[in-house]
């Protein structure tokens, strides 16, 4: 039987149609007539994602174009989520749910990361050092402007207005966050053996899931229904499925699609909401 063969831009594709049926269960969730298989399936698109900008990372000719093109639809859509908070309150639905979508700042976050591990591969470690540590202490470093920050309105207000945009923080940020930091800088280290990277993706992913069923004490009923992140390991077989080749696409797709999909399907809900 031959084996599945899947360029860098099929895997993609994969990821954008099952990303659309997460998000719809997202927007619409409370019709109460979204399956909750659309979101089973929608585990797929973090990690496909995540391989991919790995990816671009590592083959990109020009890794700081690549950086700002994600750096700056983050904070584009980082400053969109912070004035559904302070000054859109219109357009938030009657609900108050409004979309909190910052996986871009995620990946922006690993992006910085990446780069220290790159440098230090390079033997630059004045420079890899602290920009491989700068982003994964970063809640740390904010920590003594957010205790500062109590009963001063106007400090709290310029730190989350940082963090929304320029300074995403990874345990700030629940789409992807410090899962998708740790998992993106192990998969990394082991990019030159897929085997190995989809390993370390696996492995770390277990990790995470085992921490939140300790933790959060989850019966069977949970894991199936309700915490379901951990199906985003059925991602694994996919990601074997790579041949390393690029493939056919417009590497444009994904800039476009991501923010306009987001926003268009909000606005349908809101609509079908009144």
């Amino acid at each position: 039987m031959k084996r599945l063969s899947l360029s860098g831009f099929q895997l993609k594709y994969i990821a954008l149609i099952t990303m659309v049926f997460d998000h719809i269960q997202y927007f619409f969730d409370y019709t109460g007539k979204i399956p909750i298989w659309f979101t089973m399936i929608g585990r797929l698109a973090a990690p496909l994602f995540l391989f991919a900008v790995i990816e671009g990372f590592v083959h990109t000719h020009n890794r700081k174009k690549y950086f700002l093109k994600i750096y700056a639809l983050a904070i584009l859509m980082g400053l969109i989520q912070f004035g559904f908070y302070n000054f859109l309150h219109p357009l938030v639905r009657a609900d108050g749910f409004f979309p909190q979508n910052m996986m871009l700042s995620s990946f922006a976050i690993l992006l910085v990361a990446l780069q220290g591990i790159a440098w230090i591969q390079e033997k630059k470690y004045l420079k890899g050092i602290p920009t491989l540590l700068f982003p994964i202490l970063l809640p740390l470093l904010m920590l003594p402007f957010y205790l500062l920050s109590v009963n001063k309105p106007m400090l709290l207000f310029l730190l989350k207005f940082l963090n929304f945009t320029v300074l995403p923080v990874h345990t700030f940020i629940s789409d992807g966050g410090t899962w998708l930091l740790l998992t993106g800088i192990a998969m990394y280290l082991c990019h030159k053996n897929l085997k190995k990277e989809v390993l370390a993706f696996v492995s770390v992913s277990l990790v995470w899931v085992l921490m939140a069923i300790v933790l959060g004490r989850l019966s069977i009923h949970d894991l199936m229904f309700k915490y379901i992140e951990w199906m985003e390991l059925f991602a694994a077989p996919l990601l074997l499925c790579y041949n390393g080749q690029r493939g056919n696409g417009s590497k444009y797709l994904f800039y476009i699609f991501y923010p306009s999909h987001i926003y268009l399907l909000y606005a349908l809900s809101v609509i079908f909401y009144r």
